[in-house]
């Protein structure tokens, strides 16, 4: 008897063993931007394929480079600019075959419920800030979002840090998002797909001239992935016609192919 237990016991042992080595956990670092479409598709990944946990961590993309340097458990990067993309693949962080633009975003000039200030377009914007007139939120220049705002400001010729008494800055397009609900501003600049998720009104979208090129997220894997074949997986799964699907429902475009 106390054999048969004794093999009983080792059999559990080994098929707890074995679902533990059967487990998978991808570390995605994504921009602030993408958290309600990639919890979404996070959930959905899973219900699909029981023996892996996709980890999340949304933050401005500076904030996520500053991270990922610092030696942080990230297997996937998603940048909502291409720029700290660039820094990773030239210090030999990211394998770079693996990098591609995954998604298309706008600049949205935004505006609080009722729209108080009687906002009507972006180049009225600026020759309100030029006159002291508005509060404008935006993101801080570490930030993808706020740097094509900065961007925008040169092609009009705005001085920011003359209209620095009439700007306020967010940490990441979430926050700046915040304070256009809150109608703490009178209007401010984010992501057409943030305007989306927290029902703001879209005055007028920034054309890629404005923001001196198109808003695109590249997408790649880190060289030291833990997993790279599931990572490889999560990834094509992002490119799915159901991802798609989901990116778009909140108005982003998606670039990638469609998996077959």
């Amino acid at each position: 008897m106390k054999k048969i237990l004794a093999i009983a016991l080792s059999l559990v042992m080994l098929l707890c063993c074995s679902a533990a080595l059967a487990d998978t956990t991808i570390m995605v670092y994504a921009a602030t931007s993408m958290t309600a479409t990639l919890t979404e598709l996070e959930a959905l990944y899973e219900a699909a394929n029981p023996g892996v946990d996709v980890v999340c961590n949304f933050g401005s993309s500076g904030t996520l480079l500053k991270q990922i340097q610092a030696g942080d458990a990230c297997d996937i990067f998603i940048s909502a600019a291409q720029k700290q993309m660039n820094i990773l693949e030239e210090d030999g962080t990211i394998a770079p075959e693996t990098r591609f633009d995954i998604l298309e975003n706008k600049l949205a000039l935004a505006v609080p419920e009722g729209n108080p200030s009687g906002i009507t377009s972006i180049e009225q914007v600026i020759g309100l800030l030029k006159n002291g007139d508005i509060l404008l939120a935006m993101g801080n220049s570490d930030v993808p979002c706020g740097q094509y705002t900065q961007a925008m400001f040169a092609f009009f010729g705005l001085d920011e840090a003359a209209a620095a008494a009439k700007l306020s800055y967010g940490n990441n397009v979430g926050e700046v998002a915040q304070q256009i609900v809150a109608a703490s501003v009178s209007c401010g600049f984010i992501y057409h797909t943030d305007a989306c998720s927290y029902n703001l009104e879209v005055v007028e979208e920034a054309t890629a001239e404005m923001v001196g090129g198109r808003v695109l997220y590249p997408i790649a894997m880190l060289k030291n992935a833990a997993d790279a074949d599931a990572c490889a997986a999560f990834i094509a799964f992002l490119q799915s016609e159901d991802a798609a699907n989901v990116f778009a429902s909140v108005g982003f475009t998606p670039l990638a192919k469609t998996a077959e």
